[in-house]
């Protein structure tokens, strides 16, 4: 998108700060709500729906109440806090929280749910705290396309300034509700007007190969455990490019033109978390996961399970593969607006069983993992939000103070997640209501894992790498088409490669003018899919 400083009477030079009592006391409401919105949803379809847009629509029309104190809510800043407020304590409750803690039940180890709970809650705000301090820099970039959070930010502008760009947003958002009522993917439709169109024709390809692989070529891409392999051939190489974009940070390459080295200082400056930074971030990131893999390990009992040895190991490979399952899970929402957190959660627990881990071992493995990466991404979609409403950055002062806001929001949203999780966790199993993906792990570790498991991670890991590797860290074609792989949307295929075709029409046709106009429709076709999916959901699980 476009910069487009906001020329508003609320943009003042100091944010509005969540510790207002009214704000505080709405967004601790609106947390509430979200969090039971997440598990009620998560335990009866497997899914987590977005949140945000209802967040957003809530704030507006409390700022039409007429009452004084509502009257701030006509502020789109305010309104942004309690939409990241609900979002963080959807994803905060379902995945982060109720996911983990599942795992153990379903296991028939009800003694690990409190020791899972602890860890999981310990990762959910060390991922949060990464993403804060990750993005706007060069790993994350604010200019990244993260999509949902583009179609929250445009829905919140449209209510405040009205206009061509409330018709054009309320034109997409009918054209997604429609679209979703006869059940094509908009939210994919829509991404593909605003993300990088290299990345998202992989992902398009890679949802294809995946929905078509069983009637076109008698191969099941899944069940054979290809789409699984290349995200470990594209997830590896991926790490290898983010360490070099990090060690690269200082060193200045000789060779380079004076116009290269003063275009790299140019693109250093905009970005506010500096490379040195987020290196810092990342190394502190380890350190926390390395500790909270521990708390689980003392906790859970595995000293008495395994020999000091294969504890050890156990403690950094849990380390490493959460670490591992937040970048990927982060790069891929960044670009793409999906998380495949239950899937590459899922490659974590078979390398356990490979390596040899007791059960009770790959269950808190499992749960830790998965722990990581949703809080990650949502927050990255929040802040997006936050982004394009202050100006783009415009004001790196009030960007700053604003986002940290929002950060400072979203903590408070993940403790009062955690606080109805404690409260409520036992009604839910004691009606055996778990997320389905539970039973899908918990069945994993049961049947064992074969040579021949490892053998096709290993063999399909390599075209992974390949692609991974021909695509370079800012396309990241070998992390989308393994996400496109690993996500069975009926239709979605068609979708991105429909919306990239049209893109191409429309651009080669009205150039630049057509950038905004696109992205606004594009942000209306995911507002009106989250808006239908949320309701959808909602009725389905109230039958």
């Amino acid at each position: 998108m476009k910069n487009d400083p906001l020329q508003q009477e609320e943009q003042e030079k100091k944010h509005p700060s969540i510790f207002e009592p009214f704000a505080l006391l709405l967004n601790i409401v609106t947390a509430v709500i979200g969090a039971i919105i997440g598990m009620q949803i998560v335990t009866t379809l497997g899914v987590t729906p977005n949140t945000a847009i209802i967040g957003a629509l809530v704030a507006m029309l409390i700022a039409r109440i007429p009452v004084t104190i509502f009257k701030k809510y006509k502020s789109i800043h305010r309104q942004n806090l309690v939409q990241t407020s609900i979002s963080s304590a959807t994803f905060g409750a379902a995945n982060s929280l109720l996911i983990p803690i599942g795992i153990p039940f379903a296991m028939g180890t009800p003694e690990l749910i409190v020791p899972m709970l602890i860890g999981a809650a310990l990762a959910m705000f060390v991922d949060a705290g990464l993403l804060y301090k990750l993005f706007d820099s060069k790993l994350f970039p604010a200019s990244g396309t993260w999509a949902p959070g583009v179609a929250t930010a445009e829905s919140i502008l449209a209510g405040d300034k009205g206009g061509k760009r409330a018709g054009l947003l309320g034109i997409g958002t009918a054209i997604g509700l429609i679209g979703s009522w006869f059940h094509i993917s908009m939210s994919a439709f829509g991404v593909a007007f605003i993300g990088n169109i290299w990345a998202l024709t992989m992902f398009g390809i890679g949802l294809m190969i995946r929905q078509y692989s069983v009637p076109w070529f008698d191969v099941d891409v899944n069940k054979l455990y290809i789409a699984h392999g290349i995200m470990i051939g594209a997830g590896i190489v991926a790490l290898i490019q983010v360490s070099i974009l990090i060690f690269r940070g200082r060193k200045k390459d000789p060779a380079a033109g004076e116009a290269a080295r003063k275009q790299e200082a140019a693109d250093d400056a905009r970005l506010t978390r500096p490379i040195n930074e987020a290196k810092r971030a990342l190394g502190l990131g380890f350190v926390a996961y390395l500790v909270v893999a521990l708390v689980i390990a003392l906790l859970g009992g595995l000293v008495t399970k395994m020999s000091l040895g294969m504890l050890i190991g156990f403690l950094f490979f849990a380390a490493f593969a959460a670490f591992i399952h937040e970048l990927i899970v982060g790069i891929a929402a960044m670009h793409s607006g999906w998380f495949p957190a239950f899937a590459v959660a899922f490659i974590t627990l078979l390398f356990g069983m490979l390596v040899g881990f007791p059960p009770v071992a790959l269950a808190l493995l499992a749960g830790f993992s998965a722990s990581t990466g949703p809080a990650f991404a949502d927050m990255g979609y929040d802040l997006k939000t936050g982004h394009i409403l202050r100006g783009n950055g415009a004001d790196r002062e009030h960007e700053l103070a604003g986002r940290k806001q929002q950060y400072i929001t979203g903590m408070i949203a993940f403790g009062v997640a955690l606080l109805t999780v404690v409260a409520t966790y036992n009604s839910y199993f004691a009606q055996n209501l778990v997320p389905p993906i539970d039973k899908v792990y918990v069945s994993t570790i049961k049947a064992g894992a074969s040579p021949d498991v490892a053998k096709q991670l290993l063999l399909w890991a390599i075209p992974g790498a390949i692609v991974q590797l021909i695509g370079g860290p800012s396309r990241q074609l070998g992390v989308l088409f393994a996400t496109g792989l690993l996500i069975l949307t009926p239709n979605a295929c068609w979708a991105v490669l429909a919306g990239i075709a049209i893109r191409l029409i429309v651009t080669a046709i009205w150039k630049k003018e057509a950038e905004t106009p696109m992205s606004i429709m594009a942000a209306g076709f995911i507002a009106g899919d989250a808006l239908y999916s949320f309701f959808n959901s909602v009725f389905k699980f109230r039958k």
